[in-house]
């Protein structure tokens, strides 16, 4: 079996990298984190590329690739700390994509706007509750942990538990002005707000399947993420390590910040096969697909911790200051670990996935 990337994907990844490094480099992300709010021209060169439609299919608009590309460009997104909403996007407009699929109405209108960027998708994580039925219309209420671009988006994608506990997804259009304002918080290149949800009409865009298939995607997007922060932050810190001199030396000739170094490698590589395998499993429709992305979100958010950590070691007093583009990326890592469940949660999931193949008889491996 060939785990390599295709030549495509990795112009894809080519493609990504020289558009960010022109359009978010660490330049051009401080000047967005200090002026507030996200950078809609950076969003339009994404929506230019096709980001927005890329595992949309061709009829709907779209340019019908799969999720290992959508892993792909989130890596880029990551490792250039991008200030806009495309990972939010992606997972939301998954959704909606694949309910009118399933043969759902209400949502359909939306598809258009989504994927030509004029309207912008949010993903919410944690359930709310709704009440309701298809006849009456379903209501949500309940407040959900903080959205990430939640001031920003259009429409909401959101699950939620009904009074007998059945799951389902919903999606939420939103009134013209009826926006929170963004909550202050630690990582500056990314709105965040609190959603506030009162007997919300909402469209029912499948039951808990559709709801666990959303976390799915969550997870193995914010998975990806991780991984092009970490990637980032790795060679921030070996670059540094070969400059800075400390005894007449650079600091990366001792052995303990090459052994740091080398840690950061293998959690890395490991971040790598976890993200991609949950994105490769999630569009081949591999059965083990809900196991792959908690696998993954689990390994890259603890992974996350110790190689932001090393970077802000390597970098010693330097990387404490708000000139160093060290605290971006720490403040980023951050944040994704605990969006879409955090390494706790996911571990948990794991265990009831585990549990009911062993009680079942099937192979855990």
């Amino acid at each position: 079996m060939d785990f390599e990337l295709s030549d495509d994907q990795r112009a894809l990844a080519g493609a990504a990298r020289d558009l960010l490094a022109k359009r978010s480099a660490p330049e051009r992300v401080r000047a967005v984190v200090d002026g507030g709010g996200w950078d809609r021209d950076l969003w339009q060169a994404m929506v230019d590329q096709g980001w927005t439609g890329i595992t949309v299919p061709g009829p709907l608009g779209g340019v019908g690739l799969g999720w290992v590309e959508v892993a792909v460009l989130l890596e880029q997104v990551g490792a250039h700390l991008a200030p806009a909403p495309i990972l939010q996007h992606l997972v939301a407009l998954d959704a909606v994509v694949a309910a009118l699929g399933d043969g759902v109405t209400g949502a359909e209108a939306w598809v258009e706007p989504l994927v030509s960027g004029t309207a912008v998708a949010a993903a919410v994580s944690t359930p709310v509750a709704v009440a309701g039925d298809d006849a009456s219309g379903w209501r949500l209420s309940g407040t959900p942990e903080p959205v990430v671009f939640g001031p920003s988006a259009d429409v909401l994608v959101v699950p939620a538990v009904g009074s007998e506990g059945e799951e389902g997804l919903f999606l939420v259009e939103r009134a013209g002005d009826a926006r929170p304002s963004p909550e202050p918080a630690m990582d500056r290149t990314r709105e965040l707000a609190w959603l506030h949800f009162d007997a919300t009409p909402a469209v029912r865009l499948g039951p808990a399947e559709a709801a666990a298939r959303h976390l799915d995607r969550g997870a193995t997007a914010y998975a990806a993420e991780l991984l092009g922060v970490c990637s980032r932050a790795m060679d921030m810190a070996v670059a540094y390590a070969k400059e800075r001199v400390q005894f007449g030396r650079p600091i990366g000739s001792f052995q303990a910040v090459k052994h740091r170094c080398a840690d950061m490698l293998v959690d890395v590589e490991g971040m790598r096969s976890t993200a991609l395998y949950a994105a490769w499993a999630i569009g081949a429709g591999d059965p083990d697909a809900a196991v792959a992305a908690s696998t993954a979100k689990t390994w890259c958010s603890d992974a996350s911790k110790r190689v932001l950590a090393s970077t802000l070691q390597v970098h010693g007093g330097v990387g404490f200051t708000w000139e160093s583009d060290v605290h971006l990326y720490l403040k980023r890592g951050q944040l994704d670990q605990v969006s879409f469940g955090d390494a706790t949660f996911h571990r948990t999931r794991l265990a009831r996935f585990l549990k009911a193949k062993v009680e079942a008889g099937d192979s855990v491996i």
